[in-house]
């Protein structure tokens, strides 16, 4: 069988998509299933027509329920702004597509349930992923496997962070990302959902939140005018966290971190050792082995660096596993990963409850702010 897919949205990670699709074949042998580009489907019919004949597709609509009809498309692919995405996967979820979609779930966390709700109700039985890549890099994978091995002992805290200086240019236009109608948060929701998925992948459930946040740049210029608007979204946040396991972190999301570039990072500390990551060096988990001798004169105590590179299990065949990665690899795993769930039958990962769970802390964070106080779960 050859699974059909439907993209809506067009942006910069709708191409994203579509371009693992166009590789699969290439990293996998064999593949998880056969797929077929079909549909893509954006706001004007222009750009979905560039889309249909850049990528391959079939047909290009600007009407989503063109990718919901009929048989030939299995697969769908939510990769719009945050305020589109309720309605498009509700009415995917109605019609029995397995559905594949960019973070966060929705524009707040009543959206996000009522998502949950609605696949609860009509006994939804397709597959559901959230695409919070940045679990399927090979070092986040390894440093998963080394917490679950026990290697950290017990965990004091963390410090993680998701840095970006694209916004500290005060003259960059308004847009939909910092229209809090459409976006529901800035960095919060934009880099801060994957920092917060990322630590719950690696540590489990938060227990209580408290953050703080700011908008530095309050006015912006309006695109093809001379006129200002108010910006209502926050330009960067920073939240203390408590978790299930006795631990305690901070979780920053910066979209004002001038001298960065794309500055995911985490360091954890426990009683047997500790990890660190940075997205700026994705080839190397480093690690701290608390328990080696520190004699004589050191020892073999201190930071290593292991050398995780493109090392994918298989069937990932390609490139090389002591190739440098990128940041597009991550996502053509992730998509594997819901591909092997579609063919195997097996609850993907992360979920649809998993997109739920991270909207319902983002939202928890959003009330610590306007209220000053701690939010218990």
């Amino acid at each position: 069988m050859r699974y059909g897919i439907g993209i809506y949205g067009f942006g910069g990670i709708g191409k994203v998509h579509a371009y693992c699709y166009n590789n699969l074949r290439l990293f996998y042998a064999p593949p998880a299933l056969k797929t077929e580009l079909v549909s893509v489907c954006t706001s004007s019919q222009e750009t979905a027509n560039i889309a249909k004949e850049t990528l391959g597709f079939r047909f290009a609509t600007t009407d989503y329920h063109d990718l919901l009809a009929g048989d030939e498309i299995q697969i769908v692919h939510c990769c719009t702004p945050n305020y589109l995405h309720k309605d498009f996967l509700i009415a995917a979820i109605k019609a029995g597509k397995h559905i594949y979609c960019e973070k966060p779930l929705a524009l707040n966390l009543t959206e996000a349930e009522e998502v949950l709700a609605v696949a609860e109700k009509t006994n939804y039985n397709k597959k559901f992923q959230m695409t919070f890549n940045y679990r399927y890099f090979p070092a986040t994978m390894r440093a998963k496997q080394l917490i679950d091995e026990e290697f950290l002992g017990r965990v004091f805290g963390f410090r993680a962070q998701y840095l970006h200086s694209g916004y500290d240019n005060e003259n960059k236009p308004l847009s939909w990302r910092l229209d809090i109608t459409k976006a529901g948060s800035g960095a919060l929701g934009d880099l801060g959902t994957h920092v917060l998925d990322l630590i719950y992948y690696l540590l489990g459930p938060y227990t209580r939140v408290m953050a703080e946040s700011e908008t530095f740049i309050k006015k912006r210029p309006i695109a093809g005018s001379t006129e200002k608007g108010e910006v209502k979204v926050d330009d960067i946040t920073i939240g203390m966290v408590r978790m299930k396991d006795g631990g305690m972190g901070t979780i920053e999301a910066w979209r004002l971190a001038t001298g960065t570039e794309d500055d995911l990072r985490f360091e954890i500390h426990g009683s047997k050792g500790a990890l660190r990551f940075n997205l700026m060096k994705p080839n190397w988990l480093e690690i701290y082995d608390n328990r080696e001798s520190s004699e004589p004169l050191g020892g073999n105590k201190g930071w290593k660096k292991i050398s995780t590179m493109q090392r994918y299990p298989a069937p990932a065949v390609f490139p090389s596993s002591r190739a440098p990665i990128g940041w597009l690899r991550s996502h053509l795993q992730s998509i594997h990963s819901f591909l092997t769930a579609i063919k195997e039958d097996s609850i993907p990962v992360p979920s649809l409850e998993d997109g739920v769970y991270i909207q319902r802390v983002h939202d928890m964070m959003l009330k610590s702010v306007e209220t000053g106080k701690w939010i218990d779960f």
